[in-house]
Formats: structure tokens, C-alpha cells, sequence
């Protein structure tokens, strides 16, 4: 049986998230003060807030994320590739990419394969790589293709969505990501994770990280349905 955690440990598990593409500059800071003040795993931001936020964190705990290819995973394997490269060399240490929705749908599982394959080798050995399969716009099958095809190319984790194409974590999606990918992989519960309660349900599916912009109202118990 799950145990419920405890702020702190709650903190722990989750990626601190900025991804309008309006933030500005003091969002970042904020952003970066939180993750310090509540001890969460790490802030995720586009890429060209990498090197602002690596810097603000330099010397501290606090892990920095970027996404690549976000949010719709269709532009071309190099510009990922590129992409990946780019953010690791400003301080990035996890990148959350999203798939090739399109193809994965089409059946051409041979051509989302190449397209993580291409990330994955433009990353250093010790960078954590999380897949985003978009959970909201496939069908049970293809989820369970998706993460697959992840585990296959040598993935860390497994990502639920972006949070821009509707929907959201679920704890049956967390439950199906689980099994599929067994214990060798993360499973990061990402959207609509706006309450404690929802993380520790999407936690005991067998979440192992969660990404929300809601962080400081799920460690603190407050209402975060104002937030996206």
C-alpha cells in the first residue's frame, strides 16, 4: 500500500514547471526561488530559458529541465537533435521531448523510433531523457505503442503530456504507462496535476515524477485550479 508524503518528500518528485510561451523574465525567477525554497526535483522551462535558469541555480540541488520540440513534436529529428544539443550545452540536465504524434498515429512506429533515437544520441551519458506521448490524443493501443517504442530506444522515462493539447494525467493512464514499461523506466505524471491529493493518486499508480505549475499549492495543500 502507497504511503502518503509528507511536503518535503512530495517536493522531491516534482519538476517545477514555466512553459508560456508569454513568461517573462521575473516568472523565471520566481520559478527558481520556489524550487529552492520548497526543495522540488528540478524547474523545467523552454529551452531558451536554460542558460537564465542554470545560472540562477548554479551551486544548488535543483536540476534543470528543458523540453525539446515542444509542443507539438513535429518539426524534423535534427531540429530535435539540435535542439537537445543546445540545451544541454546551456546547463540542462533532463530533457522531456515530445514524439512524433502524427507518425505514431499513421502506424509508421519505425520513424518515431528514429526520431527519439536521434535525441537520445545527442544527449551525454548522463542525461535523463523523458518522452512525452501525448496521452490526450492517442488511443489505448497507440499508448501502449508509444511507450514501447521508448522503452526500445533506451529512454529514461515516460511522459504523460504537454499539457497544450488538452486532457491530462490520469491515474489509469499512469497505471497503463507503468505496466507497459515495468520497473526500468520512469513514469512522469504531467498535466492538470494541480492538488496534493491528485499527485499522491497519480504517485501510488506508479507516477515517479510529477511536472506541475501548481507545485507550491500541492506541497501546501492550497487551490491550484487557477493555474495551467
Amino acid at each position: 500500500m502507497f504511503n502518503p508524503l509528507n511536503p518535503k518528500e512530495m517536493a522531491s518528485f516534482i519538476d517545477h514547471t514555466m512553459l508560456r510561451p508569454e513568461a517573462q523574465t521575473d516568472a523565471f525567477d520566481k520559478l527558481c526561488a520556489e524550487a529552492l525554497t520548497y526543495g522540488f526535483y528540478s524547474v523545467c522551462v523552454n529551452s531558451c530559458r536554460v542558460g537564465y535558469v542554470a545560472h540562477r541555480l548554479q551551486g544548488t540541488r535543483v536540476k534543470v529541465c528543458s523540453v525539446i520540440g515542444f509542443p507539438l513534436g513535429a518539426m524534423t529529428s535534427r531540429a530535435k537533435a539540435f535542439e537537445a544539443r543546445e540545451a544541454i550545452s546551456e546547463g540542462a540536465s533532463e530533457l522531456d521531448m515530445v514524439i512524433n504524434i502524427g507518425f505514431l498515429k499513421s502506424g509508421d512506429y519505425r520513424t518515431v523510433e528514429e526520431d527519439i533515437r536521434a535525441v537520445r544520441r545527442a544527449t551525454r551519458a548522463n542525461t535523463v531523457l523523458k518522452v512525452i506521448i501525448e496521452t490526450a490524443l492517442l488511443t489505448q493501443d497507440q499508448k501502449i505503442m508509444a511507450c514501447e517504442i521508448a522503452k526500445k530506444t533506451g529512454a529514461d522515462f515516460v511522459k504523460t503530456c504537454t499539457g497544450f493539447a488538452g486532457g491530462g494525467a490520469t491515474v489509469e493512464d499512469i497505471a497503463l504507462m507503468r505496466r507497459t514499461v515495468g520497473k526500468d523506466l520512469g513514469v512522469k505524471a504531467s498535466g492538470g496535476v494541480r492538488s496534493y491529493e491528485k499527485a499522491v493518486s497519480l504517485i501510488g499508480a506508479g507516477a515517479t515524477r510529477i511536472g506541475a505549475v501548481s507545485s507550491v499549492a500541492i506541497v501546501s495543500g492550497q487551490d491550484g485550479s487557477s493555474s495551467y
